[in-house]
């Protein structure tokens, strides 16, 4: 059974690269706690199967975030996150992966053809009604 930590959504018609969607929803997952560390993620080979992308496109995006001290490759064990980063490289981290969801959300929503002030409108709607919900539930 596929670990649900694992499953990595991509979005091929968003204009953002695929590796740097893979880099996004592995150090938000880092920075909201979902990825610990210690935890092993799946060899680029493997990955690259599962998302249907070339290898080098998981590469890329591993090489990254391993230069970012993100995670760490170990020869024979495989790849695995590193100590959890400071509080400031994690809210970093955070901003940068609400930067992309915001992004592709902002991208999709132009493309099906609704205009900015719409969009707006429709956050804030929508924001109210979060808040409404999870001000019920507390």
């Amino acid at each position: 059974m596929p670990d649900p930590k694992m499953n990595f959504e991509l979005d091929f018609h968003s204009g953002l690269p695929i590796y740097t969607q893979i880099v996004n929803q592995i150090s938000g997952r880092v920075a909201n706690g979902i990825l610990e560390p210690g935890d092993q993620l799946p060899t680029v080979r493997a990955l690259a199967l599962e998302l249907r992308v070339n290898f080098n496109t998981v590469a890329r995006a591993y090489r990254i975030l391993d230069e970012a001290r993100i995670i760490s490759t170990q020869q024979g064990r495989g790849t695995f996150i590193m100590d959890k980063p400071p509080p400031n490289v994690t809210e970093k981290l955070r901003r940068e992966s609400l930067e992309g969801l915001t992004r592709r959300f902002i991208a999709e929503a132009l493309r099906l053809g609704f205009t900015q002030t719409e969009v707006r409108q429709m956050v804030s709607e929508q924001i109210k009604v979060w808040k409404e919900t999870t001000e019920v539930e507390e």
